[in-house]
């Protein structure tokens, strides 16, 4: 039974799995949009916006926190002086999935991430 299991397991384990999803957010924040699969980008979503909320707060420990979850300074960078100031009124809600179609491989749900 999966009782009070949070996540997507997305058929890897642990350890790539938490690669995949931190090369994801990072993608995310650079590049402000992407298509993926639904099933990533629904488990991608609330770790963004958790972090987009966390860099807000403009401290070094915030900053510490980001450096340590994401993977370039750059994404860092523009958590704290981009997206923080630009949704400071903001009280969530920093992403959008839209459907883009089927992939023509192997039929999964296409969709384009993106922040509002």
């Amino acid at each position: 039974m999966r009782h009070r299991k949070k996540g997507k397991v997305l058929d890897r384990k642990a350890g790539p799995r938490k690669a995949l999803l931190r090369g994801l957010a990072v993608s995310l924040i650079l590049y402000e949009k992407m298509q993926t699969t639904k099933a990533k980008a629904k488990t991608i979503k609330p770790i963004v916006e958790k972090l987009i909320t966390r860099g807000k707060a403009n401290t070094l420990a915030t900053r510490r926190y980001l450096i340590q979850y994401l993977y370039k300074e750059a994404a860092v960078r523009k958590v704290m002086e981009e997206l923080g100031p630009r949704y400071k009124d903001r009280k969530g809600g920093y992403t959008r999935i839209l459907n883009i179609g089927r992939r023509q491989g192997d039929g999964a749900e296409i969709v384009q991430i993106e922040l509002v």
